[in-house]
């Protein structure tokens, strides 16, 4: 990859695995310095209990071609935070893009259940992870951000503004942190604005992320061998593609036309023109609801 954003630094937050993983590598790929953090590294896992580690995205990050640093913290512990933006600029003076992909509530969202059946407590742990973890980390990376014009700030969730509007998401919890996050993007750009600076919100499509590609027994070399058990996969993406849409706005010097939009990865691959790493260009919001929620058969032709 072109070495477009040779001397930024990055800072990702909730890099651990997924799309964060992923945005994480392709900054670096493109030449950044990248700080990757979240909780899981190779001697503490956090509640997720998965495998993942900061550590080894960041070794993703420096193989790729940038420099990559982890920093495992909390982003629910503002003091956390807030070390963690004084190192970044004792260390470089400046941060030039911000990914909000603080996650970590899949095992917390009950599908299909009333909110009155919901553990309340899950429900309100889910919020904190998807929403109070970005509020945090914006509060105290913001005006590092802004000490320069052109930053960037990502906001990363599940499903366009439009989609999101007319489809229930999951459950109520879960659905109202996917909301949530989209505003975030709208309402940090009015805030941003002044100062030079983008923020937008992103989301992949159906994305073969470590935990998926686990739930339907595939690899992502042969993830094609899921489509017998859902035949819809066939519109999913690889984290790195959403890797990739960050890097194009973080490249474009004209990246402020999108400040407060919602965006999703393959809709800016049909304007920057990227690729998956299969060579396509999967649009899957367009595809959910022309295709899977219209109920037609399977066929991602025109679609990818």
């Amino acid at each position: 990859m072109e070495k477009t954003l040779t001397g930024k630094v990055a800072l990702v937050a909730g890099a651990t695995r997924g799309t964060g993983r992923a945005i994480a590598a392709e900054l670096g790929a493109a030449g950044a310095t990248v700080y990757c953090t979240g909780r899981t590294t190779r001697e503490q896992r956090s509640e997720m209990d998965r495998p993942e580690t900061i550590e080894e995205t960041a070794e993703l990050v420096t193989r790729a071609g940038g420099e990559g640093i982890a920093v495992q913290v909390d982003h629910l512990e503002p003091e956390r935070v807030r070390a963690l933006v004084e190192r970044i600029d004792r260390e470089h003076g400046r941060l030039d893009v911000l990914v909000n992909d603080i996650w970590g509530g899949d095992r917390l969202a009950a599908w299909d259940t009333p909110l009155w059946e919901h553990s309340l407590d899950d429900g309100l742990r889910l919020l904190r992870l998807a929403v109070d973890t970005h509020l945090i980390t914006s509060h105290f990376a913001l005006p590092l951000l802004t000490r320069n014009r052109g930053g960037l700030l990502v906001e990363v969730t599940d499903g366009t503004w439009e989609y999101n509007a007319g489809h229930y998401r999951v459950s109520c919890f879960y659905d109202l942190a996917k909301v949530a996050v989209n505003r975030l993007g709208f309402s940090q750009a009015h805030e941003l604005r002044p100062y030079g600076c983008t923020a937008v919100s992103l989301t992949p499509g159906w994305l073969r992320s470590e935990m998926m590609l686990e739930i339907y027994g595939v690899k992502e070399e042969n993830w094609r061998d899921a489509l017998e058990k859902e035949p819809h996969f066939v519109i999913s993406e690889s984290p790195a593609f959403t890797g990739r849409a960050v890097v194009a706005l973080a490249a474009d010097p004209e990246r402020e036309r999108w400040s407060g939009r919602s965006l999703s990865s393959g809709g800016l691959a049909q304007v920057y023109g990227f690729t998956d790493v299969d060579g396509t260009r999967p649009d899957a919001w367009r595809y959910l609801v022309e295709v899977q929620d219209a109920g037609r058969p399977a066929d991602a032709t025109g679609y990818r």
